[in-house]
């Protein structure tokens, strides 16, 4: 277990005052929460700040594509049954916004972190992970983020001789891939929808075979690990064989996968599948994620989709028709400016539905669904598309800064 925290140096708490006073002057300016710049800040005046205000927890780190706020938030509710948490709840999983979420945490036992793909070698070299979740790796952004391959090789090459316990997703071949450079792994067979990011093999680069649940590569012999952890159905199968129900509030098979792994990170701390899971109950919604709004007399539930295999596990949790759909798609800094994407993403499943579009790149996503022969109608803005739908209730899916655009209006 972690120690007692020690006394930060006099450079690092100037550095956590300043970053501090910096937050603070972005919140008043009304330019968010402020942990990214005050981060910023706090590791300019002290590079080796990350390391010091971590030295004195436990820290997980929880890194993938997909899946890895709801994660984060799932792990932390799990372990506050052991002792205090600190995370970075809100999904600021750069280097800076973790430097902020754990100065803040010097009476916490555990640190949950989410931790940005491309940065996860490096997070992991100065916090000294004592485990480390991997869900999933599959194309998003990739105007700023490596392509898949490269990033699980990055990922392979960081957790070589790792100390850490990674837990790890047995069906998804470039995470298998990553994870076993290192020592300790523990496999969870927790599934993967999407599979077009891995259908050739990342040791030789010959074609995958996947009959079944099953993978492997024929010319190679790299092959599924066998899993001690598994989501099956409703439940989680522990290395004992033992079922244990999920009790969750977040809809959809994704989020079972996501419990499923949280139950395994949680039990390398000795907190029991069944209290993890119970404790998970708690959760209802993750950074508006899955919240249901009130506004113009409409229920709006809110759903984030940033990338194919996103879209592929949301238009799952929508109804049949007729229920409104409202698609709003941008392509900002946060976002990735490149929206190839949307061409891999069947938007066909949708057809049925009313659906309303909006976003800055509105006329895009207009092309796509014109090609799928799914109708639409295009707004010019959010306002516009919810009143354009009949009362009652309306999905409405959104990439990453579209959905925070979203929430500002409806007042979530």
């Amino acid at each position: 277990m972690a120690g007692n925290p020690e006394p930060l140096s006099a450079r690092a708490k100037l550095a956590v005052t300043a970053g501090r006073a910096a937050a603070a002057v972005s919140r008043a300016a009304g330019r968010g929460s402020g942990s990214v710049i005050g981060g910023k800040v706090a590791l300019r005046l002290d590079p080796d700040l990350l390391a010091e205000v971590a030295h004195h927890l436990d820290i997980v780190l929880v890194s993938a594509t997909n899946g890895k706020t709801t994660t984060t938030r799932l792990i932390a509710e799990a372990l506050r049954a052991n002792g205090g948490v600190v995370s970075n709840a809100l999904g600021a999983n750069m280097p800076a916004g973790i430097t902020s979420a754990l100065a803040g945490g010097s009476e916490a036992q555990y640190g949950v972190i989410e931790v940005d793909e491309k940065y996860l070698a490096t997070v992991a070299r100065d916090v000294t992970p004592k485990a480390i979740a991997l869900l999933n790796l599959s194309r998003d952004q990739l105007d700023r983020a490596a392509e898949t391959r490269m990033l699980a090789e990055r990922w392979r090459e960081g957790l070589s001789g790792s100390k850490a316990v990674i837990i790890a997703n047995a069906d998804d071949p470039l995470v298998v891939w990553a994870a076993s450079s290192s020592p300790n792994v523990v496999w969870v067979a927790a599934g993967q929808e999407w599979k077009d990011d891995a259908w050739s093999c990342p040791a030789c680069g010959g074609v995958m075979q996947r009959p079944g649940d099953d993978w492997f590569c024929g010319e190679c012999g790299f092959r599924r690990p066998t899993p001690s952890w598994a989501l099956s159905g409703d439940e989680v199968l522990d290395p004992h064989g033992s079922a244990w129900p999920i009790k969750l509030q977040l809809p959809g098979r994704a989020n079972k996968a996501n419990a499923a792994t949280s139950a395994a990170v949680a039990a390398a701390f000795g907190v029991p599948p069944q209290t993890a899971l119970e404790r998970m109950h708690a959760v209802t919604a993750v950074a508006g994620r899955y919240d249901v709004v009130t506004f113009q007399e409409r229920e709006v539930r809110l759903l984030l989709a940033k990338n194919p295999a996103g879209w592929l596990e949301t238009f799952s949790l929508i109804d049949a028709p007729p229920a409104p759909v409202i698609l709003s798609v941008n392509a900002r800094g946060a976002d990735g400016t490149d929206t190839s994407w949307l061409w891999d993403v069947d938007y066909s499943k949708l057809a049925g539905h009313p659906i309303c579009v909006i976003g800055d790149r509105k006329l895009d996503l207009a092309v796509r669904l014109e090609v799928a022969g799914v109708d639409f109608q295009v707004c010019d803005n959010a306002v516009a598309a919810v009143r354009a739908c009949p009362p009652g209730r309306i999905e409405a899916i959104a990439n990453y800064t579209a959905f925070q655009d979203l929430r500002r209006v409806v007042g979530n």
